[in-house]
């Protein structure tokens, strides 16, 4: 296995342009897990918030990613989820993903908590997960330049005032959902489904996320669900890409199978065929 990157360095190669991809986890299942950090990806992240794993669960998952050496993310319930940025770290989280900020000061009250007195309002405490390796002051000492904080840019209002949240000290990446953006700018009643995501309005919305990040040496990250516009974001300058989901993972190669196994019985005795699904 390869050497592990400190937080510092993979932000580093973030910002020096080198693609880091991978997969959100909302499955709660530690099995799965560790078994995804076996594959190749560089870095998972459990999605507390839309995924129904509770503390006990989050600390296996880490444990089991952590494991197989890939960076660990948590998506926490929002800038005020103190309790969930403190317990995800403490954990042994690399980082966290805040969800709908809309604001600087939302911004900077994200930061505050993932980071040590006096840049921020962290507290510390020992011994956690996240100070085996280094011990307390080997960890608490280099947390504040670990520690990876993204925050999630899924408004209208936060691309209103995106100059002003890529400028807050402390933001490491700022992560487009274009998804919840295309609902927050009214897209979705304008457009018929998939052309909201080529609209003119979340192109230029995309454009100013962009330039506000370059100005402020802000990494850019998105989620994708599959593969196909990996290489257009990355010709924007998108180098933090998410390839989708565990469970969506898990429902294209099931699907897959499914196909190949109604070709397979269509030329013997026996049709098979899949039972209706609205998923795959």
């Amino acid at each position: 296995m390869s050497e592990v990157l400190s937080g510092a360095e993979f932000k580093k190669q973030l910002r020096a342009g080198a693609p880091k991809l991978g997969l959100f986890l909302n499955s709660h299942s530690p099995t799965v897990a560790e078994q995804m950090s076996f594959s190749g990806y560089d870095w998972l992240l459990v999605d507390t918030q839309h995924g129904p794993m509770g503390n006990e669960k989050l600390s296996a998952m880490l444990s089991g990613i952590s494991n197989g050496g890939a960076k660990s993310m948590v998506r926490v319930g929002g800038y005020s989820d103190r309790a969930g940025i403190q317990q995800s770290l403490d954990m042994g989280a690399d980082g966290v993903l805040v969800p709908y900020i809309n604001t600087a000061d939302e911004a900077r009250q994200a930061v505050s908590c993932t980071r040590y007195p006096t840049a921020g309002t962290r507290s510390v405490y020992f011994p956690q997960r996240s100070m085996n390796r280094a011990g307390l002051l080997g960890y608490a000492g280099a947390a504040n330049n670990n520690v990876i904080v993204a925050l999630q840019v899924e408004t209208a209002d936060c691309i209103k005032n995106i100059d002003e949240i890529a400028a807050v000290p402390g933001v490491d990446l700022l992560f487009l959902g274009q998804n919840d953006l295309c609902m927050s700018m009214g897209l979705y009643e304008k457009y018929e489904f998939p052309h909201m995501y080529t609209s003119p309005e979340l192109g230029a919305a995309t454009d100013k996320l962009v330039a506000a990040a370059k100005k402020n040496n802000v990494i850019l990250g998105v989620f994708l669900f599959g593969t196909s516009r990996v290489g257009e974001f990355l010709d924007k300058g998108f180098p933090f890409i998410s390839i989708g989901n565990d469970l969506h993972h898990i429902l294209t190669q099931a699907s897959a199978y499914v196909k190949d196994v109604e070709g397979i019985t269509k030329e013997k005795s026996g049709v098979w065929t899949r039972r209706p699904s609205a998923l795959v």
